[in-house]
């Protein structure tokens, strides 16, 4: 069987930043797109809201500070520095906000659409 994805080494420092706006504040996302894989190094600034519900799958990571992810049916869930969550695609409505910023890991991809 060949790996999809050949032993590599990720130096975040050598990897550009995108900007994105918020409803409020800004995200800057690091990111490295390989076939069916995306990993992006995510910090939100202070008093950041997303700008939209995704209903992509995640596995978020928290490396420092702490967020809310609010679901679509309104409930929250604090994560702190140290705390990961999972969703899988189209497995709930879900937006991401922070007080005094967040540093993330997220990553995504193939793996975390349904299969017949």
């Amino acid at each position: 069987m060949k790996n999809l994805i050949d032993f590599r080494v990720i130096n975040w420092d050598q990897v550009p930043r995108t900007e994105h706006a918020g409803e409020s504040g800004t995200a800057w996302w690091q990111t490295i797109q390989l076939p069916g894989l995306r990993i992006r190094m995510v910090e939100y600034s202070k008093g950041y809201i997303a700008d939209h519900w995704c209903s992509k799958g995640h596995i978020v990571h928290c490396l420092e500070g702490e967020f809310i992810s609010e679901m679509g049916d309104g409930s929250t869930t604090n994560l702190k520095e140290g705390m990961t969550y999972i969703v899988s695609d189209d497995a709930s409505s879900h937006r991401s906000s922070t007080e005094n910023g967040v540093k993330l890991l997220i990553v995504d991809g193939d793996f975390m659409k349904e299969t017949p």
